[in-house]
């Protein structure tokens, strides 16, 4: 029962450790992209240390379980987790990480579902404000001007995705600074930044008493809008798309004192303009391989009885 034990109290210490040490380091907005992946793999190795808790402890508890465990295990193997007396406490522990786990896939279903109702309205409204012509058929990447005095842009993701940009965008932006919009949304799709923020809202919906889960969020929409930035800015340059974002976005009320949904906006604007240097390639590459090795720990941690065993 201590492996079990030592995965969950490491699972603790990652879901506290890792949010501190990111808000405190002073490469993530300059490199949104590597941040993401940081996030990830801290939120993977959390779960991962929860899924193999709830595997041995249900190994422990019951010996049908056990058994499928250690089925293909080597002579020995399955002596060296021996539950001992681990009295009601394995079966407990078990049973409250496999109930954590089907609730997290039940708000991941529950998100996807909702992303996909409110997908199907917007595609609804979207073709009573711009219906196809006869003998039109749907294509995929394919670009909606919609009549509006808003200038908006926005991806519509889905099984046939759409580009939408409405006409007092087309009237405001001019040039290389409209096509630096259509960079940052066409980001988002390249990247499937859409399928990133749905599990990341269903952990933190699920879970909204555990901090790291609500962190992962923020952060989540956070980063993807950086990432898309710094994409349309390495195409079209730091202060066309500055500009595109300020001329996007003005009529909103977000260059205001009051707090306004696009409070972020004057953020992104600002880090444009500054022109952070990026991390050189080398700095980049030890962060990327180093935050891989996080979910690798648990792994090694549940192995340590094993390795014993073989010697």
């Amino acid at each position: 029962m201590m492996v079990p034990v030592a995965l969950l109290l490491l699972g603790a210490l990652t879901a506290v450790t890792g949010p501190r040490l990111l808000a405190r380091a002073d490469w993530t907005d300059r490199e949104p992209v590597v941040a993401l992946w940081v996030w990830q793999c801290v939120v993977a190795a959390v779960l991962l240390c929860c899924a193999l808790s709830m595997t041995l402890s249900a190994a422990a508890a019951w010996q049908a379980v056990r058994g499928h465990v250690f089925a293909s295990a080597p002579s020995g193997v399955a002596d060296a987790y021996a539950p001992g007396t681990t009295g009601p406490w394995a079966a407990v522990t078990a049973v409250a990480l496999a109930c954590a786990g089907l609730w997290s896939g039940a708000m991941l279903v529950r998100e996807i579902a909702r992303a996909r109702s409110r997908r199907s309205r917007e595609r609804a409204e979207l073709l009573l404000r711009a219906p196809l012509l006869p003998g039109e058929e749907p294509a995929d990447g394919r670009l909606v001007v919609l009549e509006g005095d808003r200038p908006d842009a926005w991806w519509l993701p889905g099984a046939a995705p759409r580009l939408v940009v409405t006409t007092g965008a087309l009237r405001r932006l001019k040039g290389s600074r409209l096509d630096a919009v259509l960079a940052h949304e066409q980001s988002h799709a390249q990247a499937r930044h859409d399928w990133l923020l749905h599990c990341s809202d269903a952990l933190a919906g699920g879970f909204p008493q555990v901090p790291v889960f609500a962190a992962f969020r923020d952060e989540m929409h956070r980063l993807v809008e950086l990432a898309a930035d710094d994409v349309a800015s390495r195409r079209h340059g730091r202060l066309t798309t500055a500009l595109a974002l300020v001329e996007l976005n003005e009529d909103r009320g977000v260059f205001g004192p009051g707090p306004t949904a696009h409070a972020h906006v004057p953020q992104r604007v600002h880090r444009l303009l500054t022109a952070p240097d990026r991390l050189p390639a080398g700095h980049r590459l030890r962060l990327t391989a180093t935050a891989a090795l996080v979910p690798v720990i648990p792994v090694l941690v549940a192995l340590v009885p094993s390795l014993r065993a073989l010697g």
